[in-house]
Formats: structure tokens, sequence, C-alpha cells
């Protein structure tokens, strides 16, 4: 590793597995210091990976959407280190609804929302301020390529991805001249906790080379895949980059695909 943040303390949200978790050991190993935050005790176990590894982390377990939750991460992370230079704010969930658009309730829309929006809205709300005194540095936050357009996930999950996208946008224009950038990544399907059943699934009924098949590089992605793109969108490697949205999908959001042509000589013979 080349260190790419060394000297930099960072929080990361939704670290208990995941994306959070691959995020964590590779900032650790750049040379972060880290407060680790989950809505489950798994958090724990992620820290204790990062330090066994010779890295520096402090875990916390909270609610991502709650304003005081966010706010005593970013109070941990100063009292603890006496700084915050980054913040990857990742916590997400789907809402878990099997079916169509008509089949969501208002009250799943506004969970959803509650956690995928505000909660990165709170990120950079409370963060911000204390990483600009700091110095400057980033603000991550993780959308989706389902937050682009319809096809890629539940529609209160896409909303709020979408509303994801434009919070940056809006962010990194309210922060002008702070010296701190805001950015999203935007993953595709990722193997996950959250995709973890549909992987699962397709491998029991032996189909999990259709896993991707809609995307040029015809696979999922892995959570590291993810992790080393919020990297540089941390580092001083993207320092500037500000105000965008960097998919990171295997090239499915070049197109808009729905099936692959007969005959396409992309297409897997067996």
């Amino acid at each position: 590793m080349s260190g790419r943040l060394e000297g930099r303390v960072a929080a990361i949200t939704g670290a208990g597995s995941g994306i959070g978790r691959a995020s964590a050991r590779l900032f650790a190993a750049e040379g972060a210091r880290l407060v680790l935050f989950d809505k489950t005790d798994a958090v724990e176990e992620t820290a204790a990976m990062v330090e066994s590894a010779g890295g520096r982390a402090l875990a916390m377990v909270g609610d991502a959407g709650e304003e005081s939750d966010v706010a005593a991460l970013v109070a941990r992370a100063t009292d603890s280190f006496g700084a915050l230079h980054v913040m990857f704010a990742n916590a997400g969930i789907t809402g878990g609804v099997r079916g169509g658009f008509f089949d969501a309730t208002p009250e799943v829309w506004a969970e959803v929302l509650r956690v995928n929006l505000i909660g990165p809205f709170l990120a950079v709300k409370h963060a911000a301020p204390v990483i600009r005194d700091c110095g400057g540095g980033s603000i991550v936050c993780t959308a989706s390529v389902a937050g682009l357009r319809s096809g890629a996930g539940p529609a209160q999950y896409s909303a709020s991805k979408a509303g994801v996208v434009n919070m940056v946008q809006t962010a990194a224009q309210q922060l002008a001249g702070t010296n701190v950038r805001v950015n999203a990544v935007l993953p595709g399907l990722t193997e996950t906790g959250m995709t973890q059943p549909m992987f699962d699934g397709a491998r029991a009924a032996g189909k999990e080379h259709k896993i991707g098949q809609l995307n040029p590089l015809l696979r999922g992605g892995r959570p590291e895949e993810i992790a080393h793109a919020a990297l540089f969108l941390a580092s001083d490697e993207a320092s500037y980059v500000n105000g965008q949205a960097l998919a990171v999908d295997g090239g499915l959001s070049s197109s808009h695909p729905t099936s692959r042509p007969p005959g396409d000589p992309a297409r897997p013979t067996s």
C-alpha cells in the first residue's frame, strides 16, 4: 500500500459488512485511523479485523439516519483522534419490498429515504464543518446506479439513491471555498449482505453465470472494487474531483440493457 490516507482520520457508516467493511480494511491499510459505525454489533468484528492487521479503529453502534447518532460519530472522531478528514456515508437499506411499484407502503418509503438520503445529508451536515476546520478533505456518499434510471432496484431504493446523487452536487456547491469535496460512488450489482440472497439463490440453482449478465463485464462486483473507488475519492488523488457521481458497475449504466441479443459475440456459449 502507498499510504494514500496516512495521517488522516476517517469515519465510515455501514461498516459492519460489505462495502463498508471492505472500505474500512482498505482505508486502514492506506494509513487512516478509523471510527466505524453500523446499526449492528458486526461493526465490532470489522474493527477487530482492522486492529489485527495493524490498523487503528474504533467501533460505534448507531443509526445512520438519526441526527444525534451521526453527530456523536463525528464527535467520537474528534474526541479520540483530534480531527476528521474523511467521511464515507455508506449505510443503506433496500426496504425489503418484494413485488412492484405499488406493493410498497408510505412507511417503507419513509424509512428508506430516512436511512439512504437523510443519512448522507446528516453526514455532510455534521462532518463538513469539522473537515473544513481540519484543513479540508473529502465526503463520499454511497448512491447506486439504481439512482440513474429504472431497472436496477426497488422504486423506493432507486428514488433514495437518485436523491443522493443530487444531494452531493448541491452540497459541493454549498461548500464552495471550504476545501471540502463531496462526491458519490455508484455501485452496480455487488455481492454484499444486501444482495447475498440473490447471489446464493443463483448459485444454488446453477445459474451463477447469469449474475451481472447485462453489464459488459458479464459479472457481479466485489465489495473491494467499490472500496477502491471510494478510496480514490477520499484521497488527494481526487483533489480536483468534486460534486461527481462515479459509477462502478461493470459498464451497466453505459447503456439501457434489457437482454443480450442473440448472436452477440460477447454472449457466453456455455
